[in-house]
């Protein structure tokens, strides 16, 4: 079984208008929090900024949230604005869900596969894992990993999800030979 791994290569960007010049993408550069105390109360925010104006905009992570509520490391990665919580932070669903964006992943991953060895046993068989969720269409992510054609990729491909839809687990497939789906 020959291992495949989608790696994220850089952060996505963000699908979110912004209300200066009513561009619809956002970066988050190399990530920024920004921690407001209110009494006992913080606030904590994600800053991106516009890759178009570079106006800077918040996306609440916590609002009115008491200091004892936060783990002291959580609380320290906010303040040093650590890149793999800024990633985490991004990438959560529950966040994006709240701030009203997508990820833009165009981009931002890469396939890393290991050289074929075609004098292996047919059919062949490929297990493909995500280091992080990006929704990608199976048959787009074989056909650049195989140098196929998409429509070679529908003819000799068998797997049990629909190669057709977006999706961000991971999936095994087999390969089969040119000569075997004639």
């Amino acid at each position: 079984m020959l291992p495949w791994i989608v790696r994220r290569t850089r952060l996505p960007l963000l699908s979110l208008r912004c209300v200066d010049c009513r561009s619809e993408s956002a970066t988050t550069g190399e990530g920024r929090f920004r921690v407001n105390a209110n009494g006992k109360l913080l606030d904590v925010w994600l800053l991106v900024r516009c890759v178009s104006c570079n106006r800077t905009s918040k996306l609440t992570v916590h609002e009115r949230a008491p200091v004892r509520s936060f783990d002291p490391a959580l609380l320290d990665g906010y303040h040093a604005n650590g890149p793999e919580l800024v990633a985490a932070t991004l990438l959560d669903p529950l966040l994006a869900r709240r701030n009203r964006y997508t990820l833009d992943w165009q981009g931002a991953w890469h396939l890393d596969t290991p050289p074929a060895q075609l004098d292996e046993a047919w059919p062949l068989q490929v297990e493909v894992a995500f280091e992080d969720p990006v929704p990608v269409r199976p048959e787009r992510l074989i056909a650049q990993g195989l140098r196929l054609s998409r429509n070679e990729v529908l003819r000799r491909i068998k797997c049990d999800i629909s190669l057709r839809r977006p999706t961000s687990a991971g999936f095994t497939f087999v390969v089969m030979m040119r000569d075997s789906m004639n």
